[in-house]
């Protein structure tokens, strides 16, 4: 026990180490949401910055836009691109906006600047594919009305915010059937029948690949969403130059040239023939960009695969170490007191147990007003969502101790600490390593979620592998995280057999 306790404790002092470096090297950060023309415009904002000579890292891929402004405000990010409509009539709504100065004046008291507009209006809008337009004659957003038949797919984000789905079925008197999916899924949803409509962006460059009709918003329901940029005011007391940087995207890329770039970054260029290429990193996308735009030669960063395997893999090594490592020292402890005060039991087993049972994203998003976008956000989760096996697997193992074992060492006159470190330990450890072993499986495949908080992990290739459509960066990180898992339970397995007898193994 003593040896295990010590190979935990080196885990978890290597692992806090690597975070802390890390960290440590946090100059600028921009950061993006998890779909395409996010992680472009991030990237512009990146290189344009990165121009002005300082370091800037750039986290993409995080959750939705209610978690980039709470990390803005808190300063776990320093910029990120945004929409107009998506500030006033979402994130502050409750204030009741009306134009871009108010909008300014708002986020200035929160010691937030905006750009003025890149130049292009990403508005919200419902799509069909043309068949099911022409075979039910759909021209308008009000013509489903007449259609209650027809199933919705929209974004996650787009059924719970104000200006998503709730006020569109209001507004038009909607009563079809609607859930929430991965934006970049529902094309495939809407191409299979699954689903008979969708949200879609408009600059998407799948609008017309995929040959969409865009039904026209006959109600004026959805506002204008404006891209711009958003970055802390103290950005510019570390580098002065910052908005100067950023303000020169301001009015430089229109509709017809954002959907260009999101076309090259998610599908590919068309060659003379009319054959879709191979896609462009969004790096190199916005690098040509602002190369061609304002001969502005800057820096773009694309990992190999192999790069971003071995980072991944860092990444979500450290995350699941440190989370288990707190997970065995605390559950194997409050195991014991669970086993030994009957009065605690039912409570400990009962607060572990509804930890358990909330959803692992809810958790992750619980946590962020606490500690940012943070590796310890992911941490914490995932040391909350490893208890319950560990708790209950100690507390059984102990409390399932044979009456007469307990009382041949209460008769040699074996004192209670003796008792639990040489005789009930023992016994019990066997079915406490089980419950380690069913908690770290556990802890792999979920600590893919932290990438929606922008701290890496084999997550992070997932995303990207489904806002692509490519099964093989999805695979880069399912794979390895299955791996991963199998090698985590094959190790304690090894632990086990050195550490408990063959009489005494499950």
């Amino acid at each position: 026990m003593k040896r295990a306790l010590l190979i935990v404790l080196v885990m978890g002092v290597v692992s806090a180490g690597l975070f802390a470096q890390s960290e440590g090297d946090r100059r600028v950060v921009v950061a993006s949401k998890k779909f395409t023309e996010s992680v472009i415009l991030g990237e512009l904002v990146t290189q344009v910055l990165r121009a002005e000579g300082t370091e800037v890292r750039h986290r993409r891929e995080l959750g939705g836009s209610r978690v980039l402004f709470s990390g803005l405000t808190r300063g776990d990010i320093d910029a990120y691109p945004e929409y107009t409509g998506t500030l006033m009539g979402e994130l502050l709504v409750d204030e009741n906006l009306r134009t871009l100065d108010h909008l300014r004046t708002s986020l200035e008291s929160r010691a937030i600047r905006m750009s003025d507009p890149i130049g292009f209006n990403n508005t919200y809008a419902v799509g069909v594919t043309r068949e099911t337009a022409e075979r039910l004659n759909l021209e308008t957003i009000s013509d489903l009305a007449d259609h209650p038949e027809i199933r919705m797919g929209f974004s996650n984000e787009f059924m719970e915010r104000a200006d998503g789905w709730p006020g569109l079925r209001d507004a038009y008197g909607l009563e079809n059937p609607a859930r929430g999916m991965d934006h970049d899924l529902a094309y495939r949803g809407l191409q299979s029948g699954d689903i008979g409509a969708m949200d879609l962006y408009a600059t998407d460059a799948e609008i017309e690949y995929y040959d969409l009709v865009v039904l026209e918003d006959d109600l004026g329901y959805f506002p204008r969403y404006d891209a711009v940029v958003l970055w802390r005011a103290d950005l510019e007391d570390r580098l002065p130059s910052a908005g100067g940087a950023i303000r020169l995207l301001e009015g430089a890329i229109d509709e017809s040239a954002m959907a260009a770039m999101n076309r090259l970054a998610k599908i590919g260029p068309t060659n003379a023939d009319g054959e879709d290429g191979p896609r462009v990193p969004a790096s190199l996308v916005a690098q040509e960009f602002l190369e061609g735009e304002f001969d502005l030669q800057t820096e773009a960063f694309v990992e190999t695969r192999r790069a971003v395997l071995v980072r991944t893999t860092i990444d979500h090594l450290e995350l699941v170490a440190w989370s288990m490592a707190g997970a065995i020292l605390f559950s194997i402890p409050l195991g014991i007191v669970a086993a030994k005060q009957k009065k605690l039991a039912q409570p400990i087993l009962w607060c572990v147990g509804i930890l358990q049972t909330m959803p692992s994203l809810a958790l992750l998003v619980l946590l962020i007003p606490a500690f940012g976008l943070s590796p310890l956000t992911a941490i914490v989760a995932l040391f909350l969502y490893s208890l319950l096996p560990i708790v209950r697997n100690t507390y059984s193992g102990l409390t399932n101790i044979p009456g007469d074992v307990t009382e041949s060492a209460i008769a040699i006159g074996l004192t209670p600490w003796q008792r639990m470190k040489d005789v009930e330990l023992p016994l019990a450890l066997p079915t406490i390593l089980a419950g380690i072993k069913t908690a770290v499986v556990i802890n792999v495949g979920t600590a893919t979620l932290a990438a929606l908080i922008g701290v890496g992990g084999y997550g992070q290739p997932i995303l990207t592998g489904i806002r692509l459509d490519d099964f093989g960066l999805i695979l880069l990180g399912a794979g390895p995280a299955a791996i991963m898992a199998i090698g985590a339970q094959l190790l304690f397995d090894g632990f086990e057999r050195l550490a408990v007898s063959r009489g005494l193994r499950l």
